[in-house]
């Protein structure tokens, strides 16, 4: 049986130009500029835009605030632990967060909020497996592969775009006429 050849393309985003990655079924990367644990792109690789078409369409829509969940298909390599981790990082909500220790307590493992911190660190499936909600016990942001910088935008872009825009100067008043 062969593999599928690794294809990426690129897409403009607010965040500077995302790879994304895959095998022309599924996607299997989305990497940021500066991206920790990313090596780029192989030689070896085939660009083809076409085999990213639908997610390359969910992106927009994210970041032009009209999409809330993703449902490109996936393919995440990763030890069963990390694997469990990601999947339940697909449960955080748009526009919420919670804590690493959270984190860990929905994965059955409460000790373990280190393990759980690694392997959101190497989530290779960045935005649509929503690593960025995750955050300090504090509330502070800390630790995100694509640099802090790009974990505070996508935090404030998602509340931003989770307000319910005003139907009516009553609305946006705050109350309505009697």
């Amino acid at each position: 049986m062969t593999s599928n050849p690794t294809c990426y393309s690129y897409i403009d985003s607010p965040l500077g130009k995302i790879c994304l990655q895959g095998d022309g079924e599924f996607v299997t990367g989305l990497h940021m500029p500066g991206h920790k644990h990313w090596r780029g792109v192989d030689p070896a690789w085939r660009k083809s835009d076409a085999s990213f078409a639908a997610v390359r369409e969910q992106l927009a829509e994210y970041f032009a605030g009209d999409r809330q969940h993703f449902d490109a298909p996936l393919k995440l390599a990763g030890t069963p632990f990390q694997q469990l981790v990601w999947q339940e990082l697909t449960r955080i909500p748009f526009g919420e967060t919670i804590s690493y220790a959270e984190l860990a307590r929905r994965v059955g493992r409460v000790t373990a909020t280190r393990a759980v911190g690694n392997a959101n660190g190497r989530n290779p499936i960045s935005i649509i497996v929503p690593c960025h909600r995750v955050i300090a016990a504090d509330g502070k942001l800390t630790g995100y592969g694509g640099g802090l910088d790009k974990k505070e935008w996508l935090l404030a872009w998602e509340q931003r775009s989770k307000q319910p825009e005003p139907r009516s100067l009553f609305d946006m008043a705050g109350s309505k006429p009697r």
